[in-house]
């Protein structure tokens, strides 16, 4: 059975193993406000950093979602759910029209269907190998 909750049945990493090193959702609040405070600044608009915002808020708000989900009643963790599920289609998004993808496997595989969380996790954990060594 495919689970975008647990991500059994995609092939991408547990959200326990994506986000094993990721900071405190606090403190990761701060950091995705910091890189979206300074995309706004024009001179500092740049691909890179533009990519790492997006993939951060996406991976924030699945983790999020994660925690309500376990959490709370269904429907009381529906709106989490639901914006985790739009933060990781307009990550897909963004990487199909820039072609920023680094996981192996693209945003546009039927892997992924019905949902995107798991490629963001994809996504997470490759940049995560890169920028953090973790």
């Amino acid at each position: 059975m495919i689970e975008p909750h647990t991500g059994e049945g995609f092939d991408a990493p547990a959200p326990e193993t994506a986000y094993a090193g990721a900071p405190a959702i606090v403190r990761e609040i701060s950091n995705v406000l910091a890189l979206t405070t300074r995309l706004h600044r024009a001179d500092d608009r740049d691909t890179a950093t533009e990519r790492e915002q997006r993939l951060r808020k996406a991976a924030l708000l699945d983790r999020i979602a994660l925690f309500e989900a376990t959490e709370y009643a269904p429907g009381v963790a529906a709106e989490a759910i639901a914006m985790a599920e739009a933060g990781a289609r307009k990550l897909a998004a963004y990487d199909t029209e820039h072609d920023t993808s680094t996981g192996p496997i693209g945003p546009g595989s039927p892997e992924w269907d019905p949902s995107h969380r798991p490629y963001v996790r994809q996504e997470y954990a490759a940049w995560a190998r890169q920028h953090t060594g973790t």
